[in-house]
């Protein structure tokens, strides 16, 4: 039986880190993030990567891709025109896709981990939900520059509300968010998106449709968070939150690298993952 499909989401710019993020080396033989994603995803059963590019940065990551990953794969590239969020991004890759079947969707700038890459595969194989993979707040931030988290709400194991607190870092008095949102003080232990998401086929139409009435004057991007926020509860769509024991190892600063890689490594030695990505 044929595997699922892994959308990897690399066509942002990554102003913040200034560079090709998605190909910094945090593996402990330089291997790029987006490597040691395409790793886990293969070993959780996926057969297929589609990676979706931008037009400035994406030949890079083409080429890297080529020179480097197994060839039993298939590995195909979508190219995002114009940066206009995360959903649209996942509508580029639509034809690389059978609209019939379930498919995963990642970002290309933060290893998950195993754990939560095995599970995604396997409800995606097993059940009719959406869902999403939970990180724990604490087990979702690198280094101590402030980053945004959606922090969820669940409800008997489905998710309710996807709430975005932007500024979030660890502080000696704990985790802060500093966006003028209540409580400004979050629990280590929330429950939070990293943008690991599972969906169904019938999740096509919605997308589509929320890009086409999607004003972009207004508003230059469709994220999918808010996307999914939009539907939930609108929609007979559920989203089964399946709460992961990884840390989620996220590159979004330069000065995050040198911890990246210190984390990846325990993580090696912990027997968590193989030492080299593609063996």
């Amino acid at each position: 039986m044929k595997g699922p499909t892994l959308i990897i989401l690399a066509a942002g710019r990554a102003r913040r880190y200034g560079g090709v993020k998605q190909l910094a080396p945090i593996g402990m033989h330089g291997e790029g993030v987006i490597d040691l994603i395409a790793s886990d995803a293969f070993a959780a059963g996926f057969d297929d990567v589609v990676i979706v590019i931008n037009p400035d940065t994406g030949p890079e990551i083409i080429d890297h891709v080529a020179r480097f990953w197994p060839r039993e794969h298939q590995v195909s590239f979508a190219i995002q025109q114009h940066l206009r969020g995360t959903v649209d991004a996942v509508l580029c890759a639509m034809p690389y896709l059978s609209d019939k079947i379930p498919f995963g969707v990642s970002n290309a700038d933060d290893l998950y981990g195993r754990d939560a890459m095995m599970q995604l595969g396997s409800h995606l194989g097993s059940s009719a939900n959406n869902c999403l993979i939970g990180f724990q707040l604490d087990r979702a931030l690198v280094g101590d520059l402030p980053v945004s988290r959606g922090t969820c709400n669940v409800v008997n194991g489905h998710l309710t509300e996807i709430v975005e607190r932007r500024n979030v870092q660890a502080t000696l008095n704990g985790f802060i968010a500093e966006d003028g949102l209540e409580p400004a003080r979050l629990n280590a232990e929330s429950t939070v998106s990293m943008n690991l998401w599972g969906f169904q086929a019938g999740i096509w139409p919605l997308m589509k449709r929320a890009v086409a009435l999607h004003d972009f004057a207004e508003s230059p991007e469709v994220l999918l968070p808010v996307f999914v926020g939009d539907i939930l509860g609108h929609t007979p769509m559920r989203f089964d939150v399946l709460r992961t024991s990884s840390r989620c190892i996220g590159v979004t600063h330069a000065e995050d690298l040198p911890l990246a890689q210190i984390l990846v490594a325990k993580d090696i030695q912990a027997g968590l993952r193989p030492e080299f990505a593609f063996s």
